[in-house]
């Protein structure tokens, strides 16, 4: 039995659904993400598992238990909000003291318990300070310490990054990746930023209008998206309509307007399998596609480096310098744009492609993944 059971469950304000029917089994010690944009229901199914909010329909259980009947104070569920939430009036020691007040422990337990929570989030000698002389990050995980110092069954997170910089977001990160190893808490987090979801997570609940999307593992919803919505949504990726032409086993051909035949792999992750006439799309990942001035002739060590199925000509329209990366725009002669990704590793200076540069695009027929409408 899963620690956190959500069955069936929708929320709806007038004639606006915000959560449809969404069924949810998180396990013990996960960290599990619900990602979507804003308006997709995410948080308000994150409320409802606070108890700051009910459900019209369906049920939330906690180790078995329904929690309908259980206000927020008395779920053992704690969350840690995107604006902090501190209290500015108290130091950072009484702010994490606080919940264990209200929970009647008793004063002489209370600062170990303190000490502990600020250990637990390398705040040690913070706690005389206030909230106003702490930077965001500092006030980010006095958060979380306050959250975690009655040792809630599940920690609930609402954008608690979202307000960082990009750096100082990178270095928390990784702070809660370790730190819920280290407390074996079940975290469900609550993004609409994919990288993060990826990086952080033990699972991924994608969601969309109320409803989710895809459910698994992030290397999974990365690499085999199951619509389109989720292959947009999940980084960057070129999605190529057409129509299945042929097919042998596992792999078909596609006729993409502006390519022609493309193969592409079903069966790799799914076990789908798809006949010809059927209509689609080619979920392509920037980085899957190699760039080249020309293609290297059969047998040659790059050659083999990548298998080249497909192959096209087509013409550097545009491009990004992203410092480790350059993003290429290729468009093909019968129209068809195509982004591709080239790291900029290489020994020496790093070739870069102008805009007009004649190239060649090649990727293998596992490199894309076919999505069914």
């Amino acid at each position: 039995m899963a620690l956190l059971e959500i069955q069936n469950v929708s929320r709806r304000f007038g004639d606006f659904t915000a959560v449809d029917q969404v069924s949810i089994a998180i396990e013990a010690g996960e960290f599990f993400t619900l990602l979507g944009p804003s308006g997709c229901g995410k948080t308000t199914l994150l409320r409802m598992i606070a108890g700051f909010d009910l459900p019209d329909g369906g049920r939330i259980l906690l180790n078995g238990e329904d929690l309908a009947d259980r206000p927020p104070e008395e779920r053992p569920v704690r969350t840690v909000f995107q604006s902090y939430a501190l209290f500015p009036h108290m130091s950072v020691e009484r702010n994490i003291a606080f919940p264990l007040q209200m929970a009647r422990t008793p004063s002489a337990e209370i600062p170990a318990k303190v000490d502990a929570a600020l250990e637990d989030v390398r705040l040690t000698g913070f706690g005389k300070r206030y909230p106003h002389e702490l930077s965001g990050g500092q006030k980010q995980r006095v958060a979380v310490a306050r959250a975690l110092v009655t040792h809630p069954t599940v920690l609930l997170l609402d954008e608690p990054l979202a307000a960082l910089d990009a750096k100082l977001r990178e270095e928390l990160q990784i702070e809660l990746i370790n730190l819920q190893k280290e407390v074996g808490i079940t975290f469900v987090y609550v993004t609409h930023d994919q990288t993060e979801a990826l990086a952080l997570s033990h699972r991924i609940a994608v969601m969309n209008k109320g409803r989710v999307e895809q459910l698994d593992q992030p290397s999974k919803i990365y690499s085999f998206p199951t619509s389109r919505f989720v292959a947009d949504f999940i980084g960057t990726c070129n999605l190529l309509e057409g129509s299945v032409t042929a097919s042998n086993g596992g792999t078909v051909s596609v006729g993409v307007k502006g390519l022609g035949p493309v193969l592409v792999a079903t069966s790799l992750a799914t076990g789908m399998t798809v006949g010809p006439g059927a209509s689609g799309a080619i979920a392509l990942r920037p980085e899957k596609i190699r760039i080249a001035a020309s293609t290297p002739h059969a047998g040659s060590d790059a050659a083999s480096d990548t298998a080249t199925e497909n192959q096209f000509h087509g013409t550097v329209t545009d491009f990004l310098y992203l410092g480790d990366v350059t993003v290429y725009i290729v468009s093909t002669p019968q129209g068809c744009k195509l982004e591709t990704l080239l790291a900029n590793s290489g020994a020496g200076r790093a070739k870069f492609f102008e805009v007009g540069d004649a190239v060649e695009v090649s990727w293998s027929a596992d490199a894309g993944h076919f999505i069914a409408p």
